[in-house]
């Protein structure tokens, strides 16, 4: 028996794969279950629900019925809102949802099931606000230079409304975010990353702000020598178009985290006291500026042991993205990475995929769109003055990283786009680029929960995961309902939920 994997899991015969991690087993056993969600679903305060950048499932809730079914409640972010033609204000919010999973493992490709074993169900959203309780939460991009501050935080992003938003009139300084990562907190309270900043958000039950962590300066975008959150997506403005005064020079930050790719990967460890935040690929300055060199993402480690006191930075580390050939240039690039999620022992899932590829794009094939994994016990510790000030690098400009730094071990597990396994469910990877059941693009949330609704003793897990649509609808709502839009593609996108069953290391329920 190799050492490490559930007996159960290893004895099956039936594993769609396996893989070894810093001499940990893991299987990846099925895909247990798959549904979609309305493209024009809408939310309590009258806007469009959107694709889902971030879930969280409520482990105490999580439970398993006589029936063979689950239970549960999940959380979601919704992302910035709809902005195929520039930023709106779409406030940041968290929605709840109720749902219920209904495994179904005798599905084949033979005698596939419908992808609705899956019942998810709109609850309510609760929304974004700052530490004040009045300072408004948004999606549009940050204002090039400025920012908005409040007492024991760091300055924050800053975004002016370029027009009315009631209750808010044109001129509201509102704290620009770009919601992410989400997670919970073992006292209930919400963990957000961010684009913008990029910055590590904490809020309670009611959303207010509790906390705002600022990364070290090397992750702060600068133009012209100042801090400037901007990602360069101007805001559009109703009956006007884009904005013509939010420009932005140069447009691409030479250092700092890259326009729309900051902190995506959010996580806590079991017991609540360690964050992990990372970025989505390299900083500007360490490759991040070309889609070939991104490939060193870098990884925060914050204490968050004491609720009374700011995240403590304590580590840092280098990810290696995993690389794979562009079929539409034939050039071998780095995936980038959309979440993580922490194991046990310096082990994390990471959710990284290609792009341009899925429902609605310019190809449906993808080639590499995972759930993998990587473990930090060997790697460099990377935190220090000499890699962290502003014009600081643990790369070159190309991309290179400096031979004195290990990076993490990366390990490939988990391959979505396995027809064999997609077609039990009637879903599948490539063929019609509008074929129903074909897998969208992008994929940017992952929430595990243990198979046998308890403890998880058996080391067999769920993994739930969900796609971002991008608000893509022909009957979309923004600016609280007063505002209406069609996605300019002529399409309908759905969201998609996706869940696999995995075997874990032993013992891996343990904090």
């Amino acid at each position: 028996m190799t050492k490490g994997l559930s007996r159960k899991a290893y004895f099956s015969g039936f594993d769609v794969s396996q893989t070894s991690c810093g001499k940990k087993n893991y299987a990846y056993t099925e895909i247990a279950g798959a549904t979609t969600l309305p493209s024009d679903g809408r939310d309590q305060f009258g806007d469009t629900l959107g694709g889902l950048s971030g879930i969280a499932i409520d482990r105490s809730q999580w439970k398993k019925l006589a029936d063979g079914s689950y239970t549960s409640v999940m959380w979601a972010l919704s992302d910035r809102g709809w902005t195929p033609m520039g930023t709106n204000f779409h406030m940041s919010r968290i929605h709840q949802y109720s749902i219920k999973f209904i495994p179904q493992p005798g599905a084949t490709a033979e005698n596939p099931v419908a992808s609705n074993n899956i019942q998810v169900s709109y609850i309510n959203t609760v929304l974004l606000w700052g530490p004040d309780g009045t300072t408004p939460t948004t999606g549009f991009d940050a204002d090039a230079t400025g920012h908005v501050s409040f007492p024991d935080l760091p300055d924050l992003p800053v975004a002016t409304f370029p027009y009315e938003v009631p209750p808010f009139p044109a001129g509201t300084k509102g704290i620009a975010l770009d919601a992410q990562g989400l997670t919970l907190g073992v006292d209930g309270t919400f963990w957000i990353s961010d684009n913008y900043g990029p910055y590590i958000y904490h809020f309670d039950t009611a959303g207010t702000m509790l906390s705002a962590t600022r990364p070290p300066n090397a992750f702060i975008p600068t133009r012209n020598n100042s801090d400037s959150f901007s990602s360069d997506s101007p805001p559009i403005i109703p009956g006007v178009g884009i904005s013509a005064a939010h420009d932005v020079f140069p447009n691409n930050n030479p250092t700092g985290r890259h326009n729309n790719q900051g902190f995506k990967g959010l996580t806590l460890t079991r017991d609540g006291k360690s964050l992990f935040v990372m970025l989505e690929a390299a900083l500007n300055q360490e490759g991040g500026l070309s889609q070939e060199s991104r490939r060193y993402a870098r990884l925060l480690e914050y204490d968050i042991s004491n609720s009374k006191k700011t995240p403590h930075h304590v580590k840092e580390f280098v990810v290696p993205l995993p690389l794979y050939t562009d079929l539409a240039t034939g050039k071998v690039i780095p995936a980038t990475q959309t979440e993580i999620m922490h194991i046990k022992d310096g082990q994390f899932f990471i959710l990284a995929r290609d792009s341009g590829a899925g429902f609605g794009k310019a190809r449906s094939e993808s080639v590499y769109r995972h759930i993998d994994i990587f473990d930090i016990d060997e790697a460099t510790d990377i935190k220090s003055p000499n890699n962290d000030c502003t014009t600081c690098s643990i790369a070159s400009g190309a991309g290179k990283l400096k031979n004195s730094i290990k990076p993490t071990t990366y390990c490939p597990f988990l391959d979505f786009n396995n027809n064999s396994q997609l077609n039990r469910f009637s879903l599948h990877n490539g063929g019609g680029v509008f074929s129903t059941g074909l897998l969208p693009e992008k994929w940017d949330s992952m929430a595990m929960v243990p198979v046998d609704g308890k403890k998880g003793d058996d080391d067999q897990w769920f993994i739930f995961t969900a796609s971002n649509n991008g608000d893509i609808t022909q009957n979309g709502f923004y600016d609280f309902g007063e505002s209406t839009y069609k996605d300019p593609s002529g399409l309908d996108e759905s969201t998609m939920l996706l869940t696999f069953k995995v075997a874990l290391p032993a013992h891996s329920n343990s904090a």
